[in-house]
């Protein structure tokens, strides 16, 4: 999951983005509203943390521009007034949910993804594929009821790929998806933590490589090369970073 955090106080903003990141959830950062519309102009997001007091365009004109373009991004509203009638006037503009300052950081959490389960067509809170299981609110894995440890980026990538049921993501969109705006766009980290994630998983493997295409869940493919490779054959032609 992927959210754009807009929020003016720096000290703020940068410990819900570092909680985040301890959640498997990429956040970036925009400390007014210039920023924030400059953002959702060239990124996807999964989901906005706004806040509603911020420099340049408020909270509320950035929330609205997100309802007006038809993107159905699920809104949370961030404020330090605990009036019903502010409440009511951010839903009122489109918002989903709205927490008041101060909150604790596991609440944030816990919202996000309720908003982002909610988002994804009603699916369940617990997802399964072939054998796989996962559980997003509790960050667990298991797979024929083994359960597997996995590291936050390698739950985040997994994440991805169970949401899309099979369908093939691009190592660009799980480099947008999983990792945030810091990432290197000639990295190859979507390689090495999907190969790693495939060690996790173990055998049969669950992530196969679509030649110049991307990866999927395939509960009936089999790799031919040893997962531990980490050879091009095991890189989308497409994955930034390749010559």
């Amino acid at each position: 999951m992927r959210v754009l955090v807009v929020e003016d106080e720096p000290y703020l903003a940068e410990a819900i983005r570092d909680g985040l990141r301890l959640e498997a959830i990429a956040a970036d950062l925009a400390g007014d509203g210039d920023a924030a519309l400059e953002l959702l102009s060239i990124n996807a997001y999964d989901l906005a943390v706004l806040d509603r007091d911020i420099p340049g365009p408020s909270g509320d004109e950035v929330a609205a521009r997100i309802v007006a373009s038809g993107s159905g991004m699920p809104i949370l509203m961030l404020t330090a007034a605990d009036r019903l009638d502010d409440k009511a006037s951010g839903f009122e503009l489109g918002a989903d949910d709205y927490l008041t300052k101060p909150f604790e950081l596991r609440e944030l959490v816990l919202r996000l993804r309720a908003l982002d389960r909610r988002r994804a067509h009603h699916r369940p809170p617990v997802r399964e594929i072939a054998g796989l299981r996962l559980d997003p609110f509790r960050r667990e894995v298991y797979r024929d009821g083994r359960y597997v440890a996995l590291t936050r980026k390698q739950f985040a990538v997994l994440e991805v790929l169970v949401g899309a049921e099979g369908g093939v993501i691009s190592a660009e969109e799980l480099l947008e998806r999983a990792w945030d705006e810091n990432a290197d766009p000639f990295t190859n980290a979507v390689r090495i933590t999907v190969s790693a994630l495939r060690k996790r998983l173990g055998e049969p493997w669950l992530i196969t490589t679509v030649p110049g295409v991307g990866y999927r869940i395939d509960p009936g493919a089999v790799e031919d090369v040893a997962p531990d490779a980490a050879t091009d054959t095991d890189r989308s032609p497409h994955e930034p970073g390749r010559a």
